[in-house]
């Protein structure tokens, strides 16, 4: 039997054991897990976090295969967070996922108790859930991480990290931000967002997206949650520990 600790040697020698054992300990919910949710999600168990709620109401159909994880011509008509438990547990068949088949709405956000998970990554399409999802995100213990608008792009070197409302060139973001000035109703605190600022030079029919960007929008969600867990601050363009050195 494959053990642990063997499976996750390379993260520690680069992480260091303290941060690796906080990862571990670390509580995360993904809402959506489509595109970008679904490779945030692999790069989680694949760096030891191992409890992992996910969330998402639909079903793997033909056209998620060229940009969801578990999308494949055999999962095709499975529920989404099944299809994809299925294969993180392949990944580490120790870690505790919870698959919850469902949309978080005004109807089922008061199911989830946000204060008891350590992270919220944001991958929802819907505007008005998200906006939704990102206030109570925003009024609870948990840290929040958002996706922003990862279709009709190209280049994955555009992808950047900023504060929410920082983000720039991006529709989505756009949206939110004068949805909650309508409203009168903001989000509690700052968040970071994943986002691109690319625009297409050409019009498209319908929002077409591609696995170049989806998985590094998931995986730029899932390293924010990893490098919180260490002690690395960015200085001079480089990242250094508290004592000045990295932990491998």
């Amino acid at each position: 039997m494959i053990k642990e600790d063997e499976i996750f040697n390379r993260a520690e020698l680069i992480l260091g054991s303290e941060c690796m054992a906080r990862i571990a300990n670390a509580k995360v919910l993904i809402v959506g897990v489509g595109g970008v949710g679904s490779w945030c999600a692999e790069c989680l168990i694949r760096t030891g976090i191992r409890h992992l709620t996910i969330v998402d109401s639909d079903v793997v159909c033909e056209s998620n295969i060229n940009r969801q994880l578990m999308a494949t011509t055999q999962s095709v008509g499975e529920v989404k967070v099944d299809a994809l438990k299925k294969r993180l547990l392949l990944i580490n068949p120790q870690a505790e996922i919870n698959a919850i088949q469902t949309v978080y709405n005004e109807e089922t956000a008061s199911g989830f108790d946000l204060d008891s998970y350590d992270y919220v990554v944001d991958a929802i399409d819907s505007l008005k859930d998200k906006a939704l999802l990102i206030l109570q995100a925003t009024a609870s213990k948990a840290t929040l991480y958002s996706s922003m608008g990862a279709a009709l792009k190209l280049d994955p070197l555009r992808i950047k990290v900023t504060e929410f409302w920082k983000v720039a060139g991006d529709p989505l973001a756009k949206a939110l931000r004068n949805r909650f000035k309508k409203s009168g109703e903001f989000p509690k605190r700052k968040f970071k967002c994943v986002y691109s600022d690319e625009r297409l030079p050409y019009k498209t029919e319908g929002k077409g997206s591609l696995a170049q960007i989806t998985a590094v929008f998931g995986f730029t969600l899932a390293s924010l949650i990893i490098m919180d867990n260490g002690e690395w601050i960015m200085e001079n363009g480089e990242w250094k520990t508290e004592n000045g050195k990295m932990n491998n």
